[in-house]
């Protein structure tokens, strides 16, 4: 058996990584191959392209990489016809990745859509190519599959896996035993998300100093931890830092963004799948997200949800208060800062944050949600496919 993927976000990379081990824990010798990242590659997963680099979002920053991004779809073309895979399994990344199912799709390839875009949310009208171009929908949200049963596309409730992630990932217990030592009595933490892509770090970053700024200011005895996704990111942080403000009790971290999570008293973050650790964590959270004007107007004119973090949405209500500067961020800045102050000095209203976030993770969270995606995949293939003599119990 042989099943390709096409996974462009570094969330998503895990995502996908844990999916491909599961397959293959399931059905030895299946072979998984097509474009993700380094830890779908240490999963076992032939990487024929590390899409993980381009990761964007937005309008402007995917304007140098469309000839790139039309490149790798002919190549993925080119694959797919010589290879012939039983399956191809997209990840999210919805511009790109309804070309890759266009493209299998045209040529007879089942086509699973794992962890697809919150359509409901931000771009109902592109349902037709879900009914066009997506066999099977695999869904961590169970209002979502009702959305999408009532518009005639078959899906399935698998839950989320990052629930299984956090609650299985073996915390770095001695980082943050040093990290809590290194506090006094009187010292408040707070966890700094920038960002996993470099263009958010670069538009969202130096906003954050400037909040962390004015909060220093009022609450001096704060510290900040900032987890970074890479080392050139954490790079880039660190030099804005001593560019803008080098007087902050800053440190710099990469690869420990749940530790940092758990140790904080709450976190200032740039909007992104992280926030679905944030809030399976119940880390009350300050959202950041800086737009561009051209950007805005058209969320504006396409975009009909209110809020543009998962939590949020889910929620239905801003159990993460979100902040998208256009032009001026002052007005902003001050008010993330007078938010997060009104926390560290007010026990009551963070504790209330913290329960808030419980209830969401009540009401959506479900285990297994990995092992229950490889099912269904299985179940979708031909059973001359699918061998179910080999797969393992």
């Amino acid at each position: 058996m042989h099943i390709f993927f096409s996974v462009g976000e570094p969330s998503g990379d895990l995502h996908a990584s844990k999916l491909v081990s599961e397959l293959k824990r399931r059905v030895p010798g299946l072979k998984c191959s097509g474009f993700g990242g380094p830890l779908m590659q240490e999963a076992g997963c032939d990487i024929l392209f590390r899409l993980t680099d381009l990761a964007v979002m937005g309008i402007l920053p995917v304007i140098p990489l469309i000839f790139k991004f039309l490149r790798l779809v002919r190549e993925a073309r080119q694959y797919l016809t010589e290879h012939r895979p039983d399956a191809v399994v997209l990840v999210d990344f919805p511009g790109f990745n309804w070309l890759i199912a266009k493209t299998a799709k045209k040529l007879g390839i089942r086509v699973i859509y794992y962890l697809p875009p919150q359509l409901w949310a931000w771009a109902p009208w592109r349902i037709r190519k879900v009914r066009k171009y997506v066999d099977q929908l695999l869904s961590p949200l169970p209002f979502e599959v009702q959305w999408y049963r009532d518009r005639s596309v078959a899906a399935e409730f698998v839950g989320h896996p990052f629930f299984d992630e956090v609650a299985g990932r073996k915390l770095d217990r001695e980082f943050m035993h040093a990290q809590t030592s290194l506090a006094g009595p009187a010292t408040r933490t707070i966890a700094i998300l920038p960002g996993s892509r470099n263009h958010e770090i670069q538009q969202n970053f130096a906003i954050q100093l400037r909040v962390m700024r004015e909060l220093h200011r009022r609450v001096p005895q704060v510290r900040y931890l900032v987890a970074s996704y890479k080392d050139a990111q954490r790079e880039r942080c660190e030099a804005l830092w001593k560019q803008h403000a080098p007087e902050l009790p800053i440190t710099f971290h990469v690869g420990q963004t749940s530790e940092i999570l758990e140790i904080s008293e709450m976190c200032l973050m740039v909007s992104g799948s992280v926030s679905l650790e944030v809030l399976a964590r119940h880390t009350p959270a300050i959202v950041l997200y800086r737009i561009n004007r051209a950007f805005y107007w058209l969320c504006e004119v396409l975009i009909t949800c209110k809020y543009f973090s998962l939590p949020n949405l889910i929620a239905d209500h801003p159990i993460m208060p979100e902040f998208a500067p256009i032009d001026d961020p002052r007005q902003s800045i001050a008010t993330m800062a007078a938010l997060a102050e009104h926390w560290l000095t007010d026990a009551q209203a963070l504790a209330a944050q913290r329960t808030a976030m419980e209830q969401v993770c009540t009401d959506i969270a479900s285990s297994g949600a990995t092992g229950k995606a490889a099912d269904a995949i299985l179940r979708g293939l031909p059973t001359e496919t699918a061998e179910p003599s080999r797969i393992a119990a």
